[in-house]
C-alpha cells in the first residue's frame, strides 16, 4: 500500500473507533478525520465537499421536517389506541401489535422519531395497567431499527444504497423482475414478531388489561382533523411525487424538499384557522437532529476519502476471487459476517464503505451486484439490533424504558431481548434472501 491509501485508512478507522467508543462526540471525531485526510494530502477540502450525497441529506432532511407535523397530528396516538382495543385486554398481542405498528411507520419515518412517536403510548398502558415498560418499548425499537431498510425513506442504508446504485423508490418493491426488500424483509418480520408473540404470552401469562375501562375513543386522539388531513395528504403526496421519480426526472432530495416546503408554507400561511399549536419554522428546525446531519456529512466525505485514495480498490481486488468462486458462498459469507460486526460497530459507516466495494467489483468482473447489495443492507440492518452501539433506536429505547421503570437495566437483560430477536430475524430473512436474491444469480 502506498502513503495516502495507509493514511487514509489509519484516519479513518481511528475516526470510526472514537466514534464507536464515545471518547469525544461523534461528529468531532469524523470532522476531526477529515480534517486529517484533507492536512495529509488523501483529498483537497474541495474534493471533501465534493464528495458528500447532498441528494441523500436532503432526503433526511426533508422526511424529518414532514415526520414532525405528522407526530403531532395525533394519527400515531391513534393507531395506538386502535391497537389497544383490537387486544381485547391481551398485554402480549397488545405489545406485539405496538412494536408491528412501529415497524411499519418507520418504512417512511426515521426509526428513531418512530421510538419517541410511540414510547409514550406504551407507557400510558404500562402505568394504567401496572407492567413494566422496559422490554415493550425495546420492542418497539427493534422493531422500528428492523423495517427502516424495507423502502427507501425510513433509514440511512437505503438512502445510501440509492446514492450508490441509483436505485429507484419502486426498486425496493419489485427491482429485476423479483420482490426486494420490502417482501424478503416483510416475510422475516412477520416470523419475528410471531416468535415474540409467543415470549411475551408466555412472559405475560395471567395478565389482563381491562381495556373496558377506557373512556377515551381512538379518534379523540386526533385534537384537529383538518389538521391532520394536511399533514398526511403531504406527507402521502410527497411520498407518491418521489416514487415518480423517473417520471419528473428531479432528484429525490429536491421532490423531499418541495413537500417540507409545501408543509411549512402552507402552515405559515394558514396555520391560526387551527385548533392545535402549530410551530413555527424555527421551532421546526430546531427539532431536528442537526448533529445526525453533520455525522452523515462527515460520514460520506470519510469514506469518499477511502475511495479516493484506493483503498477501496485493494479491498474490492482481494474479495473478487471470492465472489468469483461462487456467489453463494461469498453472499453467505458477507451476510454472516456483517451481522456481528454491525452489532457492535457503526453500521452506516460499513455498510456505505461495503457498498463501494460491490459497486466497483461489479464494474471491474461483470458479476450482477444485487445479491451483494441486498445481502449487505439485509444483514447491517437486522444485525445492528444486537446492541445500542450499532442502531441510535434501541440507545433512545432503552434510555426511556429505563426512565420509565426508574431502574438501570443490566446487559444480561438487554441481549436476552435483542440476542433471540436478531437470530430469529436474520435465519427468517437469509432463507428467502437465498432462494429469490443469490441461488438464481449463482446458476
Amino acid at each position: 500500500m502506498e502513503f495516502m491509501q495507509i493514511a487514509a485508512s489509519v484516519v479513518f478507522l481511528a475516526s470510526i473507533i472514537l466514534v464507536i467508543t464515545g471518547w469525544i462526540d461523534s461528529v468531532i471525531a469524523a470532522l476531526l478525520g477529515i480534517l486529517l485526510m484533507v492536512f495529509l494530502g488523501v483529498y483537497s477540502d474541495i474534493d471533501a465537499f465534493k464528495i458528500v450525497d447532498w441528494n441523500v441529506i436532503f432526503i433526511l432532511l426533508s422526511i424529518w421536517i414532514i415526520s414532525g407535523y405528522f407526530g403531532r397530528s395525533g394519527v400515531p396516538d391513534f393507531l395506538s389506541a386502535l391497537m389497544l382495543k383490537a387486544s381485547k385486554g391481551n398485554v402480549a398481542f397488545f405489545v406485539t401489535s405496538i412494536g408491528m405498528l412501529a415497524g411499519f411507520v418507520s418504512m417512511l419515518i426515521d426509526n428513531v422519531v418512530v421510538v419517541i412517536m410511540f414510547a409514550p403510548v406504551i407507557f400510558h398502558a404500562c402505568r394504567k395497567f401496572n407492567f413494566p415498560a422496559f422490554a415493550p418499548v425495546l420492542f418497539v425499537g427493534l422493531c422500528s431499527n428492523f423495517m427502516g431498510t424495507a423502502m427507501l425513506l425510513g433509514d440511512l442504508p437505503p438512502q445510501m444504497l440509492h446514492s450508490v446504485s441509483g436505485i429507484e423508490f419502486s426498486g425496493f418493491i419489485w427491482h429485476s423482475g423479483r420482490p426486494s426488500s420490502f417482501f424478503i424483509l416483510m416475510i422475516s418480520y412477520i416470523v419475528t414478531c410471531w416468535m415474540f408473540y409467543l415470549i411475551f404470552k408466555k412472559k405475560y401469562k395471567g395478565m389482563r388489561m381491562d381495556v373496558g375501562s377506557i373512556q377515551e375513543k381512538p379518534l379523540d386522539h386526533i385534537k384537529d382533523k383538518p389538521f391532520a388531513i394536511v399533514s398526511c395528504g403531504v406527507f402521502l403526496l410527497t411520498i407518491i411525487a418521489m416514487a415518480l421519480r423517473p417520471v419528473f426526472g428531479y432528484h429525490l432530495g429536491f421532490i423531499a424538499m418541495w413537500g417540507a416546503i409545501a408543509l411549512i408554507l402552507y402552515f405559515e400561511l394558514f396555520g391560526k384557522h387551527y385548533t392545535v399549536e402549530i410551530p413555527d419554522v424555527e421551532h421546526i428546525l430546531a427539532e431536528l437532529d442537526w448533529r445526525a446531519i453533520g455525522f452523515y456529512v462527515s460520514l460520506f466525505a470519510l469514506v469518499g476519502g477511502l475511495e479516493h485514495a484506493g483503498v477501496i480498490k485493494i479491498v474490492t481486488n482481494a474479495i473478487t476471487p471470492v465472489i468469483q468462486k461462487s456467489l453463494v458462498v461469498g453472499s453467505t459469507a458477507l451476510y454472516w459476517i456483517t451481522a456481528p460486526i454491525v452489532g457492535i460497530v457503526e453500521h452506516d459507516a460499513y455498510i456505505l464503505t461495503l457498498l463501494y466495494v460491490i459497486r466497483d467489483l461489479s464494474k471491474d468482473t461483470g458479476i450482477n451486484p444485487w445479491p451483494l447489495y441486498w445481502m449487505l443492507l439485509w444483514a447491517g440492518t437486522l444485525g445492528s439490533n444486537l446492541t445500542v452501539a450499532g442502531a441510535p433506536a434501541l440507545f433512545v429505547a432503552k434510555n426511556l424504558g429505563e426512565k420509565e421503570d426508574q431502574r438501570k437495566v443490566g446487559l444480561k437483560e438487554f441481549l436476552g431481548i435483542t440476542v433471540p430477536y436478531v437470530i430469529v430475524s436474520l435465519i427468517a430473512c437469509y432463507i428467502p434472501a437465498m432462494f429469490i436474491w443469490v441461488i438464481p444469480f449463482a446458476k
